[in-house]
């Protein structure tokens, strides 16, 4: 850059910087250039470095090769986005453990150093790099230089008193994502020590943290059928719920040892509050085959898909019913209440896929709510046909500006939206409008439920928190207007999260990559019978 360059106050971004000429200790202004992706410090006199080194977060590539560095600064492996680290002829003979937090270190160099034996043993076998980082970071726990410091309590987040005007149940909801064990490696999750992503381990922290919010409805995502059978029902019971459990489609054509690492949708509930009536499991690729009215693109690309739902039709228990009401509801009818809980497709280049899934379980749902409405003879309050609320719990893979989520939250999107990829879905989209094949010729695909989310207005900044991605994919929905959200669980502190260096989940405090929602619903009853043309609101 010329001088007048200079002078103009026009800034250079050179991202590569070399420093030589035997020196012996770094100026403190390097670290202020944090743009640099490439440092070359290699063939100097330097003995130490400075903690300070981690500032330059952007560091893909640093050489300190051949100085007289005796020691390296902890600091070091809070330098995630290191790919090269070379440290070849120094007078290293201990490594920070810390170093092993440096999940995405391709090359590792050490040659020329007096390190023990039984590392430099690690160093030189087969893809030696990775072993020796794998033990660095599962022993990292074992040294005191962690923090074990357990992550603050998340405080609760109140949105309304409830209506004390009329008759109404108060519950609460869980939803949580616990990331099934197949899917937990450090390929996935390489920040995390092989231990802390261990089962056994992230189990007692997951059942944990449902037993303390201790739901009256709890939906989970990614439920091992074997784990679902053998810990969580048996848990879960011994705390007073029932559940109901559903696998993934390709579950069906499995042989029995591999069926039971297919992971799947559960709901629980508390028997004193609920019981059962009906349950149902959707299964997305058998509505896609039914539906597909010749598209291609519905059998190509949403029928190749086995996410499934389930959901449960409840009763809510009188004594639940009279407990809110503070009185005896002689003459009150049942009341009844759908949860519904579903995970959509993963992959971000299948928008449309999680948008038609999200569509064919919303159509499915409606289809049990006709039928519950018919069969037991149900009459609604409001006249409306949603007699029977619904409370919608799912992991969407869908972030809030998605088509997924606008056609939950307005009740409907257009067939043209940008998440359906210009692809022709219209020809079988109309199968699940709200109004069927006879509705409007409008493009626009809607549904019957009133939804609003319980997480609004960014309450939780994200649901799923890795290295590679944050953001809010899960939800619980809940149907108005006989459903009101009273509070939800906020999220864990992001002061927790900065100050003890966490760039992703699982982590040894946080069992799941996701983290759980919870809300306390308010569920309005119909006013008992009038006594002489009276309705007599009920004492709280």
């Amino acid at each position: 850059m010329s001088s007048e360059e200079a002078a103009s106050g026009k800034k250079s971004y050179w991202a590569e910087l070399e420093i030589s000429g035997k020196v012996r200790s770094l100026s403190t202004a390097l670290w202020s250039l944090t743009h640099l992706t490439a440092l070359h410090i290699s063939d100097n006199s330097l003995s130490r470095i400075p903690p300070d080194i981690a500032k330059l977060h952007n560091l893909v590539y640093l050489d300190l090769s051949s100085n007289k560095i005796r020691s390296l600064p902890a600091e070091l492996g809070n330098m995630v986005s290191l790919r090269e680290l070379l440290l070849n002829n120094n007078q290293l003979r201990v490594l920070p453990f810390e170093l092993g937090k440096l999940f995405q270190l391709q090359t590792l160099g050490l040659k020329g150093n007096p390190l023990a034996q039984d590392i430099m043993n690690l160093y030189q076998e087969p893809d030696g790099t990775r072993r020796l980082l794998n033990y660095l970071l599962d022993n990292l726990a074992g040294t005191k230089r962690v923090s074990t410091e357990q992550p603050p309590s998340r405080s609760w987040v109140p949105l309304q008193e409830p209506d004390r005007t009329r008759p109404s149940a108060l519950f609460s909801v869980m939803c949580y994502n616990v990331l099934c064990d197949k899917y937990a490696t450090r390929q996935l999750y390489g920040y995390c020590p092989s231990w802390a992503l261990n089962w056994d381990y992230r189990k007692k922290s997951i059942m944990q943290e449902i037993l303390t919010c201790s739901a009256d409805i709890i939906s989970l995502q990614e439920v091992e059928t074997e784990q679902y059978y053998n810990f969580f029902l048996v848990e879960l019971k011994e705390h007073g719920y029932e559940g109901f459990f559903s696998p993934k489609s390709r579950a069906r054509t499995m042989s029995e040892s591999d069926r039971k690492h297919v992971d799947g949708c559960a709901i629980f509930y508390k028997t004193e509050k609920f019981s059962l009536v009906q349950k149902h499991t959707v299964e997305f690729n058998q509505l896609a085959m039914a539906n597909s009215e010749g598209s291609e693109v519905m059998l190509n690309r949403v029928m190749t898909k086995d996410n499934i739902g389930v959901a449960v039709l409840l009763e809510l228990r009188k004594e639940m019913m009279e407990q809110s009401a503070g009185k005896p509801l002689h003459g009150m009818e049942k009341q009844l209440l759908l949860v519904a809980n579903a995970h959509m497709h993963w992959d971000p280049e299948y928008s449309d896929v999680k948008l038609v899934q999200t569509m064919m379980f919303l159509s499915e749902v409606k289809n049990i709510v006709d039928k519950a409405t018919r069969s037991l003879k149900l009459s609604s309050v409001s006249g409306e046909t949603n007699a029977i609320p619904l409370v919608l719990c799912a992991d969407l893979n869908s972030l809030p500006d998605s088509g997924v989520v606008e056609y939950l939250s307005t009740g409907g999107v257009d067939s043209t939206h940008k998440d359906f990829k210009e692809l022709r879905y219209i020809d079988c989209l109309t199968n699940f409008n709200c109004n069927g094949k006879n509705g409007t010729s409008s493009t626009r695909i809607t549904h019957g439920f009133k939804l609003k989310s319980a997480y609004e207005n960014g309450l939780m900044p994200y649901t799923n928190y890795t290295f590679d991605f944050k953001g809010i994919i899960d939800y619980i929905f809940y149907s108005q207007p006989l459903l009101n959200v009273l509070g939800v669980l906020g999220p864990l502190d992001p002061h927790w999260l900065h100050e003890n260096n966490i760039t992703g989940c699982p982590h040894p405090h946080i069992p799941s990559d996701h983290f759980s929602l919870f809300a306390q619903l308010e569920l309005v009853l119909p006013y008992p019978p009038a006594v002489n043309g009276i309705h007599v609101p009920g004492r709280r």
